[in-house]
């Protein structure tokens, strides 16, 4: 087994993060009065390899993709997956949100090497979290800048599967964590991926943004990756008091009722205090209702056939 990145060391502050309410998880069913499903633990993989690439995506920001693209990914690292997450935003936040402050990295540490330079080893530009299982790519502001380069490059719109290609058969998830908006990064993402997750807060002109946002993924798949799939909806920072949450994510229900994850995503603070010590959910309040949430997440996603 070849040995990926360097081990990045990290002393967190811990905070009382302990939660008493580890099953108090929020789901459709029990919105529309039905029974909710058990996704069962997968069994252990015997093989590792053939990755399913999963890009994060809203073309609205403040929905939770980072805090998606963390939690998912060491819930799936927990159930003996091995995960990597690439940071393709150029902000940095799920660097950050990995204790890794990237814009102090050089250039050849990040992804943005490795997307411009197809000579780059990216083995060495993959980094580990304390999390067994979960790598990364880290990302910083250089990235942006690859914007204007990609749309002037013939295949520019190729070159992050191109990069991600050589990782493949080594990981069994590979998430990306796209930035908000339909530019060349985010098309180099879809590109580059087999599925799509939608994370949507529960207000009202998220469905009018969703009904654009598929649009778009429709324009990819017809005419750069026909293989691409919406795998599913997540229906994120969830209010269950306030009843336009709840109006809301009916109606998403009434017109999608095929691609919304059972799963939702309710709100609480862990996931703010999660970015300040910079590690998972899962890890910092490892027995609270937004771990237990992912946790579901991802036996549902794998359920469904979105990851292995």
């Amino acid at each position: 087994m070849r040995r990926l990145g360097r081990i990045i060391k990290k002393e967190v502050s811990r905070l009382n993060a302990k939660s008493t309410i580890e099953n108090d998880v929020a789901t459709t069913a029990t919105l529309l009065g039905k029974k909710a499903k058990a996704f069962p633990t997968p069994a252990p993989l015997t093989e590792h390899g053939s990755a399913k690439v999963i890009s994060i995506f809203n073309q609205k920001g403040g929905v939770g993709k980072t805090t998606t693209t963390i939690s998912l990914g060491a819930s799936l690292a927990e159930l003996g997956r091995r995960v990597l997450l690439v940071d393709f935003d150029p902000q940095g936040g799920l660097s950050l949100g990995l204790g890794v402050n990237a814009h102090s990295l050089p250039l050849e540490q990040t992804v943005y090497y490795a997307l411009m330079t197809p000579t780059a080893n990216i083995d060495e530009i993959v980094l580990k979290t304390a999390v067994p299982g979960l790598d990364f790519l880290p990302a910083n502001r250089d990235l942006g800048t690859a914007e204007t380069t990609l749309g002037a490059e013939i295949g520019g719109q190729q070159y992050l599967k191109r990069a991600l290609n050589s990782l493949r058969d080594y990981y069994d998830v590979i998430l990306i964590d796209c930035q908000p908006t339909m530019g060349q990064l985010t098309i180099n993402a879809l590109v580059a991926s087999d599925e799509v997750i939608v994370p949507m807060q529960c207000e009202y002109f998220a469905l009018h943004g969703f009904i654009e946002l598929k649009g778009n993924l429709d324009k990819v798949k017809n005419f750069l990756n026909p293989d691409l799939k919406l795998i599913g909806i997540l229906a994120t920072m969830y209010d269950k008091k306030t009843s336009h949450n709840r109006q809301v994510l009916e109606r998403i229900l009434e017109q999608f009722p095929e691609d919304v994850f059972e799963t939702i995503i309710a709100k609480t603070i862990r996931f703010a205090e999660t970015t300040v010590v910079g590690e998972p959910i899962t890890s910092y309040a490892s027995s609270s209702g937004g771990a237990a949430s992912y946790r579901r997440l991802a036996r549902e996603l794998i359920a469904k056939g979105g990851a292995r």
